[in-house]
């Protein structure tokens, strides 16, 4: 059940990433010349770390189904050896 656990944590960390960049990417539009450089958006940079949380997540879904499989195969193998044969 670790790889769960694992592919949830992992989703709620490519999402907290995400709404990071959301929220810069918003603020954006409201910089003006005489923000500080460390205010300032690098809107190539954003896209790329909205990017990176997209496939963040979508690696952390697939290991999820992945485990999900793995589970469905191992007790159905497990069922049908527990069956007594007639």
């Amino acid at each position: 059940m670790q790889i769960f656990a694992a592919g949830l944590q992992g989703l709620l960390k490519a999402e907290a990433a995400f709404e990071r960049t959301a929220s810069r990417i918003a603020k954006a539009g409201l910089e003006t010349e005489a923000a500080p450089p460390e205010d300032r958006v690098e809107l190539s940079q954003e896209f790329v770390n909205l990017i990176q949380a997209r496939n963040a997540f979508a690696a952390n879904v697939k290991s999820i189904q992945t485990g999900d499989e793995l589970y469905s195969y191992l007790f159905e193998s497990n069922s049908k050896q527990s069956k007594p044969r007639t």
